[in-house]
């Protein structure tokens, strides 16, 4: 097997393979097997026939591209590799010549990785803006670090803002409840307006088993953005607790 790279642009190439008919015997011995395990041959057995009875039957043609199509597969991964080419999507392959006992020809076109080359890095500056950090930015962050290892206490009072509530929520439209809007055991921080719009009223001032329906709009569903009744119920009220600013906070967060 002969094969040839043209490159047609920076990540585009075509192969060229040439292959003696020699070369092909495997596949041609292969296609009249499989071709005799697929006919019926009065005076032979099935995968049985011989090559002479095939041509007769089927053709010489019809085996030639049989054994055609199952030798370019590998004659195309095989020029890959001689090639050192790294394919990058699948090829354009035609077959530009072949005949009975003659040379196979065929081209692939295909995308391939281009050839980078990358400039020398010495002596390439880079200027880099100062930072500047202001005592809020670090208090900020501290107070950021101090909520992630709180802690949660319950509590036997009402629900305040900046409260953990663990809450059920219960949505119907005209009685009738919405399968898709049911939840229980959520956690939620009381003020943070991160849920149903008027969630936050409602369960200010409520306690634990206490409960309140309220008017809101679905965010997602069949009826989103249609006004529906939800009931709130508050399960437990916590409150976080945060770690006092120490060498043993200090060492947790680090």
């Amino acid at each position: 097997m002969k094969s040839a790279v043209e490159s047609l642009n920076p990540t585009r190439v075509k192969l060229t393979v040439e292959v003696p008919f020699e070369e092909l015997r495997p596949s041609l011995d292969a296609a009249y097997k499989k071709i005799a395990r697929q006919i019926n041959v009065p005076g032979f057995r099935k995968g049985r026939v011989p090559p002479q009875i095939v041509d007769q039957r089927i053709g010489r043609a019809a085996v030639l591209d049989e054994a055609v199509n199952d030798a370019i597969p590998a004659l195309y991964f095989a020029a890959l590799q001689e090639n050192e080419i790294q394919a990058l999507s699948q090829p354009e392959i035609e077959v530009t010549t072949f005949e009975d006992g003659a040379e196979l020809a065929f081209t692939a076109e295909l995308d391939v990785r281009p050839q980078i080359e990358l400039p020398k890095y010495e002596g390439i500056e880079a200027e880099v803006d100062d930072v500047e950090v202001t005592d809020a930015d670090i208090d900020e962050q501290i107070e950021s670090l101090r909520e992630r290892f709180g802690s949660l206490k319950t509590l036997e009072r009402p629900a305040a803002e900046g409260d953990y509530v663990t809450i059920d929520l219960t949505a119907s439209k005209d009685g009738e409840p919405i399968e898709e809007a049911q939840a229980t055991g959520v956690s939620y921080k009381v003020g943070s307006a991160t849920m149903l719009e008027g969630l936050d009223e409602a369960v200010t001032g409520l306690s634990a088993g206490e409960s309140k329906t309220f008017v809101s709009q679905l965010v997602g569903g069949a009826l989103i953005g249609e006004d529906v009744d939800v009931e709130v119920t508050v399960q437990a009220v916590k409150e976080q607790e945060l770690p006092e600013l120490d060498d043993e906070f200090a060492q947790l967060a680090s």
